[in-house]
C-alpha cells in the first residue's frame, strides 16, 4: 500500500541522511552490497526516490513536492549539457547559462518541505515487494514505493583531435538548441549514409554553406548524393586528422593528407549510452536505439519505475526535459492516490 506524502522541516531536509537496509541484488560494477553496510545504517523511507537532479529530475521533484510527497532527489552533478555555454529554446530562460538555471531551479525545488536533496551517486537498486532500495557510493539506503530515472546520457564522441574540446561550443548536436547562433556560417556534417543525408536537409534552412564530411569512404547513395549536390552540398570523403579550433570554437579542419578547411560549426551525432545502468538492471525494457522504453505518461515496463530527461527521448532540449519531469509528477501521484485510496 502507497503511503501519503508527509511534510518535513527545513531541517529534515537539508541535513545529510543516514539510512541503511537488505542486501542489494543489483549494484554498478566495483561497488559494495548494501549487506556490508546493513549493521551500521538505518534506513529511512520516501514516497518517491528521484535518481538524477538536472531539469526534469527537479521538474519531477517540484510537481511531487506540490502533490505534498516526500521525495529524495539524488544527483551525481554531472549534466549532459555542462559543456554548453547557454542554453536556447527554452521560454523566460533563453541564452542562460546551464548552470545558472539548474541554480535557481534547485532553490524553487528547496522551497517544498517535504523534498529533499542530496549530491551523491546511486550505484545499486532493488525491489522489496511493493517498495525499492537504492544505495548510495557513500553506503547509505534509502526506500521509497517508487522510483524515478532521471539520469540522462553520456554522448560517445569521435577519438578525432580537438572534436571534445569543441562539444557542446562550436560541436553541436541540435539546430533546435544551437542553430540560430551558427545561422549562415560555413558549417560542416560528420555523418555518413542515411544519417548524414536527412541531417543534411535540415541543416540547410540554417546556412546555404553546408557541406558534409564522411571520413572516409561515402555510403550515400547516387541518389541522395545528386539531391545533395542540387542543393549545394558537397560531399567530402577524405579523412580527417584533427579540429582545430581556438578555446572550444573550431576554425578549420586538418585532413589526414595534410589539406584543411575553414568551418565555423559543426553537427555531429555521437553514439550515446545511458548514465546510469541500474534501469537496465532492474529490468526496464530499452527501445532500438537505446532509450528507456516509456509510455506517454512516462511509466517504464516495471511497475512503479518512471523514466523522463534525456534517458527516454532523443528530443534533448531544457523545455523537453521540464516537460517529461512534470509529466513525471502528474502520473506518479495519481498512480499513488490509485494504490492507496
Amino acid at each position: 500500500m502507497f503511503g501519503r506524502g508527509l511534510h518535513g522541516s527545513i531541517q529534515t531536509r537539508r541535513r545529510f541522511l543516514q539510512s541503511a537496509a537488505s542486501p542489494v541484488a543489483l549494484l554498478l560494477p566495483g561497488w559494495k552490497s548494501f549487506s556490508q553496510h546493513e549493521e551500521e545504517m538505518k534506513t529511512e523511507r520516501f514516497d518517491v526516490i528521484i535518481v538524477g537532479g538536472s531539469y526534469a529530475g527537479l521538474a519531477a521533484g517540484m510537481g511531487l513536492g506540490r502533490a505534498l510527497r516526500r521525495v529524495l532527489i539524488v544527483d551525481s552533478g554531472l549534466p549532459a549539457n555542462r559543456f554548453t555555454p547557454e542554453s536556447h529554446n527554452f521560454l523566460t530562460q533563453d541564452g542562460q547559462i546551464p548552470s545558472e538555471i539548474l541554480k535557481t531551479a534547485g532553490e524553487q525545488v528547496d522551497r517544498y518541505p517535504s523534498v529533499t536533496r542530496i549530491s551523491s551517486e546511486v550505484v545499486g537498486a532493488r525491489r522489496n515487494g511493493h517498495s525499492f532500495s537504492i544505495s548510495l557510493a557513500t553506503g547509505q539506503v534509502y526506500e521509497a514505493y517508487a522510483l524515478v530515472f532521471a539520469t540522462g546520457i553520456v554522448d560517445v564522441i569521435p577519438s578525432i583531435s580537438g572534436l571534445a574540446e569543441c562539444w557542446g561550443k562550436s560541436v553541436l548536436h541540435c539546430p533546435y538548441c544551437h542553430g540560430f547562433e551558427v545561422r549562415g556560417v560555413k558549417t560542416g556534417i560528420l555523418g555518413n549514409g542515411d544519417y548524414a543525408f536527412e541531417f543534411g536537409s535540415l541543416i540547410s534552412n540554417w546556412t546555404a554553406d553546408l557541406t558534409i564530411y564522411t571520413n572516409g569512404v561515402s555510403t550515400l547513395t547516387r541518389e541522395q548524393t545528386q539531391k545533395l549536390r542540387a542543393h549545394n552540398i558537397m560531399v567530402v570523403e577524405d579523412a580527417i586528422e584533427m579540429f582545430d579550433h581556438a578555446n572550444g570554437y573550431i576554425e578549420r579542419i586538418v585532413f589526414s593528407n595534410g589539406s584543411m578547411t575553414p568551418v565555423k560549426a559543426m553537427y555531429i551525432r555521437p553514439a550515446f549510452r545511458q548514465h546510469c545502468e541500474l534501469p537496465g538492471l532492474l529490468g526496464c525494457e530499452m527501445t532500438d536505439e537505446g532509450y528507456i522504453k516509456v509510455d506517454g505518461t512516462q511509466r517504464t515496463t516495471i511497475p512503479g519505475v518512471y523514466a523522463c530527461g534525456d534517458s527516454v527521448t532523443r528530443i534533448r532540449t531544457v523545455a523537453n526535459a521540464v516537460s517529461t519531469g512534470t509529466t513525471t509528477a502528474i502520473t506518479l501521484n495519481k498512480d499513488l492516490i490509485a494504490q492507496s485510496f
